[in-house]
This record gives C-alpha cells, sequence and structure tokens, in this order.
C-alpha cells in the first residue's frame, strides 16, 4: 500500500520522537543520525531497509567514548517536499545532526538546500546525479559511493574502447537520468563513439520498455545504455531478454546493483557490464564486512547501502575528533573535518574527500556471470577492470562548484 503524504510525516515522527525523549534524559551527548530513503517504491531494493542496517552496523562497531549515538528512518517516496517535510520535522524537532542517503536525486537537491539553511550535514549515498559535487556543491555536503560521471566514464569509456563505439541509449525523465545520459554521452563521444539515439521514458509510469528496445535495435548501434535504475533496470533487461537483444547489442546499465541482477538472474543478465565501487567479494575486507551484515539483512548490500556504513564511520570519527558539542553546532565545521581525515573502512578501503566534497576511491567494471560460472546465488560479478581512484570521478576544475578555486 502506497502511504500518504501525510502519513509518510506522522510515521517520521513516531520513529524520531522516542529516542529524541531518551536523549533529553542522558547526560552525554547525543548525535542523531537520520537515514531517509525509498523504502516502497521502485528503489527500495537498491537502498531501503539494507541501507539503514548498513548505517546501523557502523555505529554498533564504532564504539568510541565520550557520546551516544541514534539513528532515525524515513520513507521519502522519491517525493522533494516529503523529504524536506521530514528532514525540517528532524532537525527543529528531533536534533537530528546528519541526512543520509536521500536516493532520489530531487530529494538530495532539497535536503542539501534544508541542510545548509540549518547548518546541519548531508551525505547522499544512493544519489547518482554528479551535480551534487557540481553546480549544486555546498559546504554542509559530501556525496559518497558513486556518482553519474564516475559510472558514464568507467563503464561507457571502457566499452568504447572495446569496441562499443555506437550506442541507443534509455533513460528516464528526471534529473537522475538526464545527468546520467548526458555524462555518458560525453564520455562515449570523447572515445571516439557515437551516439545514433537517445530517449526519454516516463518515470515512474514505464513499465513495458518494448517500443524503446524496438528503436534501439533497429538503430543499428552496437551498444544499448541505459541510464535508469531501480525496478526499472529489472524490467528493460528482462525485456531486452525477450527480444533477444543481446543477439545483436552488448548491454550496458549505467547504473545498476547486485540486486537488480539476483532479481533478474544470470540467464537473462548474463554479459551484462555495470560499475561498482564496492562488491561483496571483491577482497578479504569486503568479505569480512558481508559476514558481519549478513545476518541483519535479506538483501545483501550493493555499493549505495555499503556507502551508508562507511560515510557513517567516517562522520562519527570525525564528531570524536572534534567533539560532540562543536559537531552538533556547526554541520559545515564538521564536513570540514571530514575533509581533513584520510577515509579507510572495510566497503572501499583508503580514500579521501576533496574540496568539492567527492569522496573518491577506486572503482571497478563488472561483466555479470553465466549461470555455469556463479556458485551461490550471490555470486554474480566477475572483476574485468578498475579504474584508479584519481582517475575514477571528474576532475576539479570541470565540476563548477563554487567551493573550489582553480
Amino acid at each position: 500500500m502506497r502511504l500518504t503524504r501525510r502519513a509518510a510525516l506522522s510515521g517520521a515522527t513516531a520513529i524520531a520522537a522516542l529516542p529524541a525523549f531518551r536523549a533529553r534524559a542522558q547526560a552525554r551527548p547525543v548525535i542523531n543520525i537520520g537515514v531517509i530513503n525509498d523504502q516502497s517504491g521502485p528503489y527500495r531494493d537498491v537502498n531501503g531497509p539494507t541501507g539503514v542496517a548498513c548505517t546501523k552496523q557502523a555505529v554498533q562497531e564504532f564504539n568510541a567514548g565520550g557520546f551516544d549515538v541514534q539513528v532515525f528512518s524515513a520513507d521519502h517516496q522519491n517525493k522533494p517536499d516529503i523529504a524536506v517535510s521530514i528532514g525540517r520535522q528532524w532537525i527543529d524537532q528531533q536534533g537530528v545532526d546528519i541526512i543520509m542517503d536521500c536516493a532520489a536525486t530531487s530529494a538530495a537537491l532539497a535536503l542539501a538546500s534544508l541542510c545548509k539553511e540549518k547548518n546541519k550535514v548531508l551525505i547522499p549515498t544512493s544519489t547518482a546525479s554528479s551535480d551534487i559535487t557540481g553546480k549544486a556543491c555546498t559546504p554542509n555536503s559530501i556525496h559518497w559511493a558513486f556518482d553519474t560521471y564516475m559510472e558514464a566514464k568507467s563503464t561507457g569509456g571502457a566499452m568504447v574502447k572495446a569496441g562499443g563505439d555506437s550506442w541507443y541509449m534509455i533513460y528516464p525523465n528526471y534529473a537522475f537520468g538526464e545527468a546520467l545520459q548526458r555524462d555518458t554521452a560525453h564520455f562515449v563521444t570523447a572515445a571516439g563513439g557515437k551516439v545514433l539515439g537517445a530517449e526519454a521514458y516516463p518515470f515512474p509510469e514505464t513499465t513495458d520498455f518494448s517500443a524503446q528496445l524496438i528503436k534501439a535495435r533497429s538503430s543499428g548501434a552496437k551498444v544499448l545504455g541505459f541510464c535508469g535504475a531501480g525496478n526499472d533496470v529489472v524490467n528493460i533487461i528482462k525485456q531486452a531478454a525477450e527480444f533477444g537483444i543481446a543477439k545483436s547489442m552488448n548491454v550496458a546499465v549505467m547504473v545498476g546493483y547486485t540486486q537488480d541482477v539476483r532479481s533478474i538472474g544470470l540467464e537473462s543478465a548474463q554479459g551484462m557490464r555495470l560499475s561498482e565501487s564496492y562488491y561483496w567479494d571483491l577482497n578479504d575486507r569486503t568479505r569480512s564486512f558481508q559476514k558481519r551484515i549478513q545476518p541483519k539483512v535479506t538483501l545483501w548490500p550493493s555499493m549505495a547501502q555499503a556507502g551508508n556504513y562507511s560515510c557513517t564511520l567516517h562522520y562519527l570519527k570525525a564528531v570524536q575528533a572534534m567533539g560532540a558539542a562543536s559537531a552538533k553546532a556547526d554541520g559545515a565545521a564538521t564536513v570540514a573535518q571530514m575533509k581533513k581525515m584520510p577515509t579507510d573502512d572495510d566497503c572501499f578501503g583508503p580514500g579521501r574527500i576533496r574540496e568539492d566534497g567527492r569522496k573518491i576511491h577506486p572503482v571497478y567494471l563488472f561483466e555479470v556471470k553465466k549461470p555455469s560460472e556463479s556458485k551461490q546465488e550471490w555470486d554474480l560479478y566477475k572483476l574485468i577492470g578498475t579504474t584508479p581512484a584519481e582517475d575514477a570521478f571528474r576532475p576539479l576544475s570541470d565540476g563548477a562548484c563554487p567551493l573550489v578555486k582553480v
């Protein structure tokens, strides 16, 4: 059942009210974290409850003295007005110090303005638009895990170099899809390829992609580049398999996750290319994190949800370094402290946060395994390429972030 706006807001109040009461009764300072994302719509699987669980895992592991930590969560239904209403209520009435996850670009951009106004911290982890650290950057925001530029460079540029020099692109008609299509087209053409066609589809109304797939197949392009996310990825890849698209085109999903591939099934998804900055079976550290989080989730984390774990740990380290009272009083100063400190955790390994708020780390290009290559349910990827951290994200000089002096 889809919640009404009033129900969503009252639900957020119920989640936050009891912890706030407890906070007033405690002598130790309390840092309040708000995880807001899609918990009932098309992006539920790729952020939703697993994203909340990853945040709580980081809090559990932090174990620092001097302050306590509480985690609130809410569903914004991918609507920026609901996101801002919940965020404002959290900050004004519950003392929330940081809002993270965010999902839909429209929600993240609206929350960025709110957190700047209220001098709190915002860290989108499941938001893709590279505008977060570009023209929309703020001194109170950091962008974690991935963005459209990173995805376009890792997947789009690599496929052109491998011979996929002509593309047909399908994308949703809102800020995220438009940014991803723009960034991917840039890398395709910069590498010497051509975009033979691009078509936007109505979001979230579209579930039948047959018309778009017929146009893609008839375009003569070598690569079908899909710039949607969530349930749209599952629907279009299943339908592409039914149409036999893979017989004449390579399929590249510009933002895809392990949850998507598992839902599609290896029979239909095999051979698909996609990039992520985290995968559970990448190395000993990622496998260790997966072992710890596994009893607490139904869907294993992908990069956006792992981003919640990673950014929560780093944020709490910054709070410890500057003192909880100072962190609660000044979100911009907390973000500045986070930028001073190198990042390191089991999901992303070593990294850093740039002046524009972009958190950087290596990015991995994967190919989906054939059914015969998979050893268990979540054994989905084989690594075929790596983009080093310093090369994976947009150069500071190209982002138009007003915080960057070039």
